[in-house]
């Protein structure tokens, strides 16, 4: 009773759209083409999140790459380095598929929607269903032979028929349900579940092929959404410079897992489309054609966004490189006046000594120069000092026992 009253929450409402587009339009087919807009509108945030998440996760691929090849010995290394990547960028690897589920989810009431057009189109609780059921099993067995599954539905299409029986059987029944429900589509029985064996027909005018037609088509949108989808995500993979990279894009495990998807998903869709009734593959079909246009739009405005962010990558590594190039020149400047690679090897102390004995001197010769000038008398010329060796070139030769007088004569 707890899983029956949840999937209420979704199927009721869906099942009150349902029959309000077939009542504004009078036909099943464009009912459920409006119901797949609608949805796809609804979901259009969702949808939105997953695209972007989706982009962010394939333009990180070159970088991910990258860090793969550098901590390809490091498993736990490499993990930690993709998550703060993953981090850095505000990218999560389960945002896209967590997303791109839900419209699946909406799949199994839709689903119920159509199996049970009696109880969700129609309005009719569950005693007056039971009860429409038995009386029109009893009038016509002929037409249950098949699918008990589905026999709500073709009981909703020959409802018509049999209104005064239902009438007698159930009184107070209201007229919108004696109304029953029309599937028909541009001559196609939506109602009808499509046969693979064509050979098996007997019959093969247009109401039998369009009905196999329907999963055809439905199997081909998402083949053309997915190799749309697929372009569009290669479009935007960029490296760590904003440089886009196509052949990261081709190699990379997301592209093997969508070309995985691309024949696996449509080849579900057909099988589905072969096993339940031509209106759903009509609804998924009209999915997959919005999907398209929804891809594309919503990349192309993800794409400003994207590009403004490899523009300044690129204007980065741009700058990067003219830095280095004045570098390079610098050195190069460098060799050419130092070929030989000879070098003063003086402490940064030294030099300092030598800078400030310059700066002396030049404040002296200033001073000098100027005092000649107004006639001033100049102070005299310092006396060049001796170390206590006595010899200029080696200051630091005394030792313990050194005496300044020991080789002076004394006796003159």
């Amino acid at each position: 009773m707890l899983a029956f009253n949840l999937s209420d929450i979704i199927t009721v409402p869906f099942g009150y759209l349902m029959s309000w587009l077939y009542d504004l339009t009078s036909n099943y087919g464009v009912a459920l083409i409006l119901f797949a807009v609608i949805v796809k509108l609804v979901l259009f945030p969702i949808s939105a999140k997953s695209k972007k998440s989706t982009m962010k996760m394939s333009r990180l691929t070159p970088r991910v790459q990258e860090l793969q090849a550098k901590y390809a010995n490091d498993p736990q290394k490499q993990n930690e380095a993709i998550q703060a990547l993953y981090k850095e960028e505000n990218a999560s690897m389960a945002g896209g598929c967590l997303w791109s589920l839900i419209p699946l989810l909406i799949l199994l009431p839709l689903y119920a929607v159509i199996r049970q057009p009696i109880t969700y189109m129609l309005h009719a609780s569950a005693d007056v269903t039971n009860q429409i059921m038995d009386t029109m099993k009893t009038a016509a067995p002929e037409l249950f032979t098949g699918n008990s599954y589905y026999h709500q539905i073709i009981a909703a299409q020959h409802i018509p028929e049999y209104a005064q029986a239902l009438r007698d059987a159930i009184p107070g029944i209201s007229e919108s349900i004696l109304a029953g429900i029309n599937f028909n589509f541009l001559g196609i029985d939506l109602g009808t579940i499509p046969q693979f064996n064509i050979f098996g027909w007997g019959v093969y005018d247009w109401a039998h092929i369009g009905l196999f037609l329907c999963p055809l088509l439905s199997a081909g949108s998402q083949v053309l959404s997915m190799v749309i989808m697929t372009k569009m995500n290669n479009s935007v993979v960029t490296d760590k410079d904003g440089l886009q990279d196509e052949e990261t894009a081709k190699n990379s495990q997301m592209n093997q897992t969508n070309k995985t998807m691309m024949i696996v998903g449509p080849l579900m869709s057909l099988w589905i489309g072969f096993t339940i009734p031509a209106g759903l593959s009509i609804y998924w079909f009209v999915q997959g054609l919005v999907s398209i246009v929804q891809d594309v739009y919503l990349t192309n405005r993800y794409r400003k966004i994207y590009d403004a962010e490899d523009a300044v990558r690129l204007q980065k590594k741009l700058e990067r490189e003219k830095e280095e190039a004045e570098k390079e020149r610098q050195r190069a400047e460098r060799r050419a006046a130092n070929p030989d690679g000879i070098t003063e090897n003086t402490s940064k102390k030294k030099l300092a000594q030598k800078q400030q004995k310059e700066a002396d001197a030049a404040k002296a010769a200033a001073a000098k120069e100027y005092a000649a000038k107004k006639g001033l008398p100049t102070e005299p010329e310092a006396e060049e000092k001796l170390p206590l060796s006595g010899v200029k070139d080696r200051p630091n030769c005394k030792g313990r026992a050194y005496k300044p007088d020991r080789y002076r004569n004394t006796e003159e």
